[in-house]
């Protein structure tokens, strides 16, 4: 048989379709399913106004209690709530079931055990799917779970199993089956599932290591999500026979493929490596990228969140920290250098202005009290002494626009208390009126 097409092994099926209209006959066809069908009609038709009279009941007792319940305790209670009408005609179908038994042991109530197991697994299903974070996951997984379940209690999974396995790829010496994609499908999902979850913890306890650096916990965070991500891929392409020495060579042209449309995706994420690697920001640094003034929240696989003054949170592709300038206002310490410039009037004594704006600065908390400010005559201008008055802070996390309009300020109140004129500047407009040039001007 060549290799190419999907196979499937029509003499292990024959038998089983040629048996399928006699089974349906034998076990749905019949005056006992009728009357069973009969009673869930009135079962369901029972269970609606029930649900209407027990629903604001229960919501009453629930929300006082809510508060005091655990987190996962109340998480549970609201799934069921929302699966009440189908838990009602659940235990309605259950009671009844108790009754035809007690009334006649021998009666047969196959498609009633067949629905109460339904629905009993449908129940169980959707409430342990709750507690999964993801919802598109968890919806995932019911479906797949609960339709498992419903062919088991059909008593048809093995049928079904039969058909997906017959339904094969010949690959060389070995065969591709629905069944195995299918087992292979699910079994990615759930250690990509697992992978996830395992690095999200391992984040989080690093996070509470007092002895790594933001950098090192980024790092080794990423670096565990990357390594068990591959892993539960590399294991689920195992499981279903994946030959590695092909898939290199596939998986070789596919990344040129990819890489030449994904160019700059690609260089964020190298650029992203190379920022943990070169220690050059990490999560807290106070950061200026062009205009953009801020700390270093989160550092991604793609781009760095920085969070502004007035707390937008910027997301910047790592690649401009490599690219552009970039000024860390606390890369190796925090001690960072302000200057203030300004100008005073030619009448001014320039000693004792040196004096006030020292003082000025002094007069503010959060200039470091370790390095004494200076103040500096730079220039004679045009119509002012240019000063420049250089202080140290060390918490520029706390903002450097702030700290420069204190010293302002406090300039500003010193200079009116002593008398320092701040000069603006003069026009002196001179207008000639000569008699003899009465012509008109051009």
């Amino acid at each position: 048989m060549g290799g190419g097409y999907i196979s499937i092994d029509l003499e292990s099926l024959l038998p089983q379709l040629v048996a399928l209209p006699a089974k349906l006959q034998a076990q749905v066809f019949n005056e006992a399913m009728l009357w069973q069908g009969v009673g869930l009609a009135a079962i369901a038709g029972a269970a609606w106004p029930l649900t209407r009279l027990l629903r604001p009941i229960i919501q009453v007792r629930t929300s006082s209690e809510r508060e005091h319940l655990d987190s996962k305790l109340a998480q549970l209670g609201a799934s069921a709530f929302r699966l009440l009408p189908v838990i009602v005609f659940l235990a309605l179908t259950w009671l009844s079931i108790g009754v035809v038994t007690l009334v006649d042991p021998t009666a047969r109530i196959h498609l009633l055990d067949i629905v109460a197991s339904l629905l009993g697994a449908w129940v169980l299903i959707a409430l342990l799917s709750s507690f999964i974070a993801n919802r598109l996951l968890a919806k995932l997984l019911f479906a797949t779970v609960w339709f498992v379940a419903a062919l088991n209690i059909l008593g048809v999974l093995d049928d079904a199993i039969a058909v997906l396995d017959a339904m094969a790829i010949p690959l060389g010496a070995n065969r591709l089956s629905m069944l195995t994609l299918i087992n292979g499908a699910l079994l990615l999902v759930a250690l990509l599932w697992l992978a996830v979850f395992l690095s999200g913890l391992l984040q989080r306890r690093l996070r509470d290591v007092a002895d790594l650096s933001p950098r090192a916990q980024v790092l080794l965070g990423k670096a565990a999500r990357f390594t068990m991500i591959a892993l539960a891929v590399i294991i689920a392409l195992s499981s279903v026979g994946t030959n590695f020495a092909a898939l290199a060579v596939f998986t070789g042209a596919l990344g040129v493929g990819i890489g030449i449309g994904l160019q700059q995706q690609v260089s964020n994420l190298l650029s992203g490596l190379f920022l943990l690697l070169d220690k050059s920001i990490k999560p807290g640094d106070v950061i200026e990228v062009g205009d953009t003034f801020g700390w270093v929240k989160d550092m991604r696989a793609r781009y760095v969140g920085v969070v502004t003054r007035d707390n937008k949170e910027l997301l910047i592709p790592n690649d401009d920290f490599v690219t552009n300038q970039v000024i860390n206002w606390s890369h190796s310490d925090q001690d960072v250098r302000m200057e203030v410039a300004f100008g005073v009037s030619y009448n001014s004594d320039p000693h004792k202005v040196r004096q006030l704006a020292v003082q000025a600065a002094e007069s503010v908390e959060r200039v470091s009290t370790t390095r004494a400010p200076v103040c500096h005559l730079v220039a004679f201008g045009d119509s002012a002494l240019d000063f420049l008055l250089r202080f140290w802070i060390d918490d520029p996390d706390q903002g450097v626009t702030n700290i420069k309009g204190l010293v302002l300020l406090n300039l500003w109140d010193l200079f009116r208390d002593n008398d320092v004129e701040i000069p603006y500047p003069h026009r002196q407009i001179l207008l000639r009126n000569d008699p003899q040039d009465s012509g008109p001007v051009e």
